[in-house]
């Protein structure tokens, strides 16, 4: 089993927020961080592997996600630096070039790269949340307003949510981690880093059975409270 990061690090509030954005120096440090980012992930990323002691790894996945914060949201910014206004962003995606970018895949296995999927999930989530909060306080447009979540490798049926709905997302799935962490858990792998089910059952150590059945009712859960929050805007 693959511990997430602990709440210090990514509970998606503001103060947390704050902390992570505080990890995104001027570009000239980004630059600096980027050609060293390629070792220290990929380190992490294997050590997060070796270890046993699930407090351990905890605090590794705390390191891991303060490297991969800032990575994720300046390619989000620059994945769609030539696009037209209001395009549509695809965290899968964005994640995808981010492992692409930061893990020598040389050096890590088909684990490690779950590893640092189980940790993007939650830094990608991040990411949309700083951002919708952001556009809400500056009420201006500009960059993506859009987001298309996917269920593994294929579409969901969560595309081209708004920013008001991705933080309306972001609240059913926080209702839900309070009721039931795993399935919230299970959620957030699958549509912020595009997880299978069988990764996401090796991420958290279960049955590829039992992540099904939680991924059903989970959606089912979420699809409804998704359903009550539109119906009051």
């Amino acid at each position: 089993m693959i511990p997430h990061a602990s709440n210090r690090v990514v509970g998606l509030d503001p103060t947390i927020g704050a902390l992570l954005l505080a990890a995104v120096g001027t570009d000239e440090e980004n630059t600096a961080m980027t050609s060293n980012a390629r070792s220290q992930v990929t380190t992490l990323v294997t050590t997060m592997g070796n270890e046993s002691d699930s407090a351990t790894t905890a605090a590794t996945a705390d390191q891991l996600m303060l490297l991969v914060y800032p990575n994720l949201r300046r390619l989000a910014q620059r994945y769609l630096a030539s696009e037209r206004a209001g395009h549509t962003l695809q965290p899968t995606a964005v994640v995808n070039e981010a492992y692409c970018k930061l893990v020598d895949e040389d050096q890590v296995g088909w684990q490690g790269r779950t590893h640092f999927f189980a940790v993007g999930a939650r830094a990608m989530r991040q990411v949309l949340v700083d951002h919708a909060r952001a556009r809400g306080r500056s009420k201006r447009g500009g960059g993506w307003q859009q987001v298309s979540l996917a269920e593994g490798r294929r579409s969901s049926g969560l595309a081209n949510l708004d920013m008001e709905q991705v933080l309306t997302l972001n609240a059913a799935l926080e209702r839900l981690a309070e009721l039931d962490p795993r399935q919230a858990r299970i959620l957030e792998l699958r549509f912020f880093a595009g997880l299978t089910v069988r990764e996401v059952a090796e991420v958290l150590g279960l049955s590829k059975r039992t992540v099904e059945g939680d991924w059903a009712h989970a959606r089912v859960w979420l699809q409804r409270e998704l359903e009550r929050g539109d119906s009051g805007r």
